[in-house]
């Protein structure tokens, strides 16, 4: 599998006023580069390839691979990087177009699971219409609904250290404040790897691509810590990946927690400030102070 994306940076500098008590003064500040991305998908057989727009998403530049290839995975259209032939930004009249779409050419012996597109629009956070049937969805198609697991012992001191080791490897976010970040640590507080994003959905796909490619998957003896809140949707790709232990710095959400018990993960929120919530506990893991 070859992946050849461009690369784009993700902060961009500029000239703003900046107001404090009585006085403004011009100042230089860092903001979070913000740009749609086109995933395309390439199947069938060599000489009668069809090209399918799949989604449109507004993303940090950079990891462009790592996010399609995620979302396909977490979407239940591909079930593993060997489905994957090639990734790349597809020739453009302008280099601008060409930085923005990105597309994924599938091995010719393998038919994506195109149904689960339409699931799509019942999984993202904001449509309104999620519920037990989406729940019931992603079950139909999660890779490691399954797999075995092992006991694990969660313990305060570990989990307490997550937030701020994530926050402290967040270049971007201590640049522009605004940015999302997903990381995967082990069970002794070691942060493993950590992505990027204006949306927290596509950090969280580019971590899960990032597994992906280097045979990761699935990360049932990882912790998810999220800079943010825990919705439907991020949980929905946790259960896709295969990981059993999610931790958010802010509030989880109803369908949050719903997935979280019907998948038998462990959920926390609020982790900061050495205090954190317990929304769910997993049968395999036991959080306790020593």
């Amino acid at each position: 599998m070859k992946t050849n994306t461009l690369e784009n940076k993700s902060v961009q500098k500029i000239d703003i006023v900046k107001v404090k008590e009585d006085s403004s003064f011009p100042y230089t500040d860092d903001i979070s580069v913000e740009e749609p991305l086109e995933i395309r998908i390439s199947y069938g057989p060599k000489d009668q390839r069809i090209t399918k727009n799949i989604s449109v998403t507004m993303r940090t530049p950079g990891n462009d691979a790592e996010l399609a290839a995620g979302f396909l995975f977490t979407e239940g259209i591909i079930s593993g990087s060997h489905e994957i032939q090639n990734i790349d930004h597809p020739q453009a009249e302008c280099s601008r177009n060409r930085e923005n779409i990105i597309e994924v050419e599938l091995t010719e012996n393998f038919v994506p699971h195109l149904k689960n597109v339409d699931r799509n629009f019942y999984t993202t956070s904001s449509c309104g219409v999620c519920g037990k049937g989406s729940i019931e969805s992603i079950k139909t198609v999660s890779t490691f609904q399954h797999i075995e697991r092992e006991e694990h012992i969660l313990l305060f001191d570990v989990l307490y250290q997550l937030a701020g080791n994530l926050q402290s490897f967040q270049n971007n976010f201590s640049a522009t404040g605004g940015i999302h970040a997903s990381g995967i640590f082990n069970f002794e507080g070691e942060l493993l790897a950590l992505r990027e994003d204006v949306g927290r959905h596509n950090a969280l796909d580019k971590l899960i691509g990032h597994a992906l490619f280097t045979g990761q998957l699935p990360l049932k003896d990882k912790i998810l810590v999220l800079s943010g809140r825990a919705s439907f949707e991020l949980i929905q790709k946790a259960a896709m990946a295969g990981i059993s232990v999610v931790a958010a710095i802010g509030a989880p959400s109803s369908l949050a927690v719903d997935v979280a018990k019907e998948f038998d993960m462990t959920l926390l929120g609020f982790l900061r400030d050495n205090r954190f919530n317990i929304y769910n506990e997993s049968n395999f893991h036991k959080i306790t102070e020593k």
